[in-house]
Order: structure tokens, then C-alpha cells, then sequence
């Protein structure tokens, strides 16, 4: 599972999402096969601080990307970027949709809907693109920056409420690193990657990850992820 998706580089190329032929390439943040709920996505806690639900709870894990009423804010990095709720592709890999160069997606952050909701005990992903399909710095390109006690917000346009997060540390992975079930349970959470629903972090602890390529763009992708990780602010 995951979502590093990396651009094929070179001008206004038409890209997949979710089923066209096109020149660009996906490359997962890891690729083991995951074996996907097909129930949806549940709260860990009884009280969970967004108002539910934040789409269609009928709505299939394989199924396109919807819009979520939230919006990600990262004050040091300038980023105020829409959410998107995306499922799983049919490789069992977390769904990042792409398009043209100018396509407003770039610029935009996908939360991973088969696992936590932002806030609740448990563990929420959020991914995005490093750089747009003609090599220009897309949502999350400055996410390196990002350092210890930054505080990151997840916003609801809904009422205005601001759920705040603060980073703890962040990591670079190899491709085969990212693939470990250790570090695939850091990233989801460990219900996700069994094939479960979100289930509560043992520390008790309310946590966020920001996904990410890294590295060099080597044969059509980058050789490494990089992973921002952030608990729940009090």
C-alpha cells in the first residue's frame, strides 16, 4: 500500500485516474499486496472530533476519488491545499490521482479513506505529489522542511474547526524500506495494512502522517519516501 506517485516528466501529458492509458508512471510509496476492507471506514473513537461522515460510508475502497470538506494547512510551508478521499487502485496501492501539468491536482493532498480520520486515536495518511507532470514543484515539494514542533492543521470548511498536529520526526525511506510491514504500520496504522478497519493506536495517541517522494527521479521515479510524522496537538 501506499502513495508515492511520481510524474513522468516532459510537458502536457493526459494521466490516468482512474483507468486511462497514459505516459505517466505510478510508483507506490511500497508495494506489498494489502488486503483491503470492504467495510467502510470507521471512527477508532466513540467521539471523534470531525462531524461524521466525511463521505459516503457506502462508498467503495475502489472506488475514484471524492472531494472531503477538509483542507490541510501547513503554516511554515505556506500550504493551504483541499483534501481528497481516495481508496485503493486495483494493485492494492493507495490511489493518488494525477492529470495534465496544469491540472489543479498537483496542488492538492489525499487522504487515504480506508484508514483513520484525521483527529481520532489512530492513524491518519495523508499523501501528496512532489513535483507535477512537467517537473514543477507541486503540493508537498517543500515537505522536507518540515522539522520537530512544527505545527501542522487539519482544517474542516464545515464549521471551521482546526484539529492541530505537531510534528515529531520525520524519515526517508528506500523503496524496499518503505515496503517493510513495520514501517507499512507507522504510515496506515496496523489496521489498514491486515486488512482491517482503523483501529486505535496503542499509545492512545491521535496520529498523523505526510507521505512523499524523495531521493532522485531515477527510470520514470524517485528511489525514496519520505514520511512526516505528527501526533495530535492538546
Amino acid at each position: 500500500m501506499g502513495a508515492c506517485i511520481d510524474a513522468q516528466r516532459g510537458g502536457e501529458q493526459t494521466a490516468p485516474h482512474p483507468s486511462a492509458v497514459a505516459s505517466v508512471s505510478v510508483q507506490p510509496t511500497a508495494e506489498p499486496t494489502v488486503r483491503p476492507t470492504v467495510q467502510p471506514t470507521t471512527a477508532p473513537t466513540a467521539d471523534p472530533l470531525l462531524p461524521q461522515p466525511l463521505f459516503d460510508p457506502t462508498l467503495d475502497l475502489r472506488a475514484g476519488p471524492v472531494d472531503i470538506l477538509l483542507e490541510l494547512r501547513i503554516p511554515s510551508l505556506q500550504i493551504a491545499a483541499p483534501v481528497l478521499g481516495v481508496g485503493i487502485t486495483a494493485e492494492n496501492v493507495m490511489d493518488a490521482p494525477q492529470g495534465l501539468a496544469s491540472d489543479p491536482v498537483w496542488q492538492k493532498v489525499f487522504w487515504y479513506r480506508g484508514g483513520g480520520i484525521p483527529g481520532d486515536v489512530g492513524t491518519a495518511t495523508l499523501a501528496g505529489h512532489v513535483d507535477d507532470a512537467g517537473g514543477r514543484p507541486a503540493v508537498f515539494a517543500r515537505l522536507n522542511e518540515l522539522r520537530s514542533g512544527d505545527l501542522i492543521v487539519v482544517h474542516d470548511t464545515r464549521r471551521g474547526l482546526d484539529i492541530s498536529f505537531t510534528v515529531v520526526k520525520s524519515e526517508i525511506y528506500s523503496a524496499q524500506q518503505a515496503a517493510d510491514p513495520l514501517v507499512l504500520a507507522q504510515v496506515y496504522g496496523s489496521g489498514p495494512v491486515s486488512g482491517q478497519t482503523p483501529q486505535p493506536a496503542a499509545d492512545g495517541l491521535a496520529h498523523l502522517t505526510l507521505i512523499t517522494c524523495a531521493g532522485s527521479f531515477v527510470n520514470g521515479s524517485y528511489n525514496r519516501r519520505l514520511v512526516v510524522y505528527a501526533t495530535r496537538s492538546e
